[in-house]
């Protein structure tokens, strides 16, 4: 899996027996993302769909919109003394007519693994404008399809098999198929990675289709949905109040505590459908 896991020695203790053993955990490296040579932010994450990342990153800024609002992406050299490529630096390029992000975008260059927000000067500069509106969206799905998307998730969740430390992210549509899905250390990263991926692929915005994800869902998270045009966001876990606050003026369907059978819908449940009890 190359620099997607890392390998360390253990002192592992089960029932009082003590045994040194290899372990192999979720690697967590630093990525700079330039935009025009210019540096952005720096994010803690799983190398592995940088480029992904890079640009599904600008979609929730409200940078780009489209494949054709970018022109290039590349891994910068001489990020070390001898001018090497440590692979950890992606530098964007954007369209003419593009405008570059704006300066008060800069989080002081550092986005940890766990807060896609810290360093925002407020949050008013997190409401930034979508491109799309997902509250007429007509969308529809029923809970026994929701039911499914946390377990086809965790089953796609190749690296976290062997790490058990990865956040997941996946694009389903409103019949549960996975349409896409991506790991990493920070959750709002796997987000990003998949808006990335459906950027470069045309695909935005995501009309008819669910996001699933592991996890809580924060505000940050319901914004890159509706940047992204994904009218229904899906967690296991219990949202915030401010989440559920943006969900609703967005139009955005927000789902929580999403385990098997049970969960909680709370803002725009018309779009779930609840089979009628026999």
């Amino acid at each position: 899996m190359g620099r997607v896991t890392a390998r360390r020695r253990v002192l592992r203790i089960r029932d009082g027996v003590a045994s040194h053993r290899p372990d192999t955990l979720a690697a967590e490296e630093p990525m700079e993302i330039r935009v025009g040579g210019r540096a952005l932010t720096v994010t803690m994450r799983t190398p592995g769909d940088d480029f992904d990342l890079a640009v599904g990153f600008l979609v929730s800024e409200g940078v780009v919109h489209t494949a054709a609002d970018v022109t290039g992406i590349r891994y910068c050299a001489g990020a070390t003394a001898d001018g090497g490529n440590t692979y950890n630096v992606v530098d964007v390029g954007l369209a003419p007519g593009v405008a570059a992000p704006d300066a008060s975008l800069e989080r002081n260059f550092y986005t940890t693994s766990s807060c896609g927000l810290c360093g925002k000067a407020s949050l008013d500069a997190v409401r930034t404008t979508a491109a799309w509106s997902v509250a007429e969206d007509p969308l529809r799905i029923e809970t026994d399809v929701l039911a499914t998307l946390p377990e086809t998730l965790r089953a796609a969740q190749r690296v976290f098999d062997s790490t058990g430390g990865l956040h997941a992210a996946g694009l389903f549509t409103s019949t549960g198929e996975l349409l896409c899905l991506r790991e990493d250390v920070g959750r709002h990263n796997a987000v990003d990675k998949v808006v990335g991926h459906a950027l470069r692929d045309g695909r935005l915005p995501l009309r008819d289709t669910v996001l699933m994800v592991s996890g809580r869902a924060s505000f940050e998270l319901v914004q890159k949905a509706v940047m992204a045009g994904v009218p229904v966001l899906a967690a296991v876990s219990a949202p915030s109040s401010l989440a559920v606050d943006l969900a609703e003026e967005s139009g955005l369907t927000l789902v929580g505590f999403l385990r098997g059978a049970s969960m909680n819908v709370y803002t725009h449940a018309a779009r779930v459908d609840i089979p009628k009890a026999p």
